[in-house]
């Protein structure tokens, strides 16, 4: 049973130390496939390096996030682009990229950004992987006036009436640990067809509920998820398993 985290950030500082045991943890556990999700310009180099000690197992999303826009040093946003370029053929996705409602004082800044990294993606051909906190409404009804690969909307919570937009739309959906006891996390795996949802741990995020009570967020946390979609949609976990790693196959053109 091949099981998929797409979302991860291997390279955040409070995985420092941790990834031999994390890429252990993911082959233990039947972890084929780790998307490792940049945040700026050194994590993006720092996640090139990893896929390419661990390759056929971690793959690397490259691109600037909407917390770290106010950090920005002087031309680093185009250094950024410039860099992802040159790794044509490496990068899997655009991601993780969005805006964030909690960072109003950024408004400005968190759109430019984002839509150079949608005009990256377009360019590219590549698949965007998107934090939407607050602004997934918004994000919905931007997103058709690029001629983009394929979208995936990451941690999905809320509201229903975007999801279904995004359904119509074709978008890909991730959830990860709280689909064990989020009601609403539940309730939108359970709206979303198998055909449109992957799994994500987007470690190392710490859960404090059972079962991972605060441990430190191992791709190990994936069967977890994947049994939690299992019980929602009413299948074996076998067959939830096999549809993910499909749909992973078809999101990001690879075979995990």
């Amino acid at each position: 049973m091949k099981l998929i985290d797409a979302h991860i950030h291997l390279s955040e500082a409070e995985y420092a130390g941790h990834i031999d045991e994390l890429i252990a943890d993911a082959k233990n556990s039947g972890v084929t496939a780790l998307v490792t999700n940049s945040l700026d310009l050194t994590t993006c180099q720092n996640d090139i390096k990893l896929s390419q000690q661990y390759p056929d197992l971690v793959y690397p999303a490259l691109g600037i996030h909407p917390w770290n826009v106010n950090v920005l040093k002087e031309n680093e946003l185009q250094e950024t682009i410039d860099y992802i370029q040159t790794q044509k053929g490496k990068v899997v996705a655009i991601g993780e990229i969005g805006l964030d409602y909690k960072y109003e004082s950024t408004w400005e800044q968190q759109l430019t950004v984002f839509d150079k990294m949608l005009r990256l993606a377009e360019t590219m051909e590549l698949p965007v992987i998107i934090h939407s906190r607050g602004t997934t409404d918004k994000i919905v009804e931007m997103l058709p006036s690029y001629r983009l690969n394929k979208v995936l909307l990451h941690w999905f919570s809320h509201p229903l009436t975007a999801l279904a937009k995004a359904i119509d739309n074709g978008y890909f959906i991730t959830e990860g640990p709280p689909s064990t006891y989020s009601n609403g996390i539940r309730e939108v795996v359970e709206k979303t067809p198998l055909t449109n949802l992957l799994t994500e741990t987007d470690g190392p995020v710490t859960y404090w509920k059972q079962p991972y009570n605060g441990q430190l967020t191992k791709p190990s946390h994936i069967r977890c998820v994947v049994d939690a979609v299992a019980d929602i949609k009413k299948i074996s976990v076998e067959e939830a398993a096999e549809q993910i790693a499909q749909n992973f196959e078809v999101f990001f053109n690879i075979k995990p």
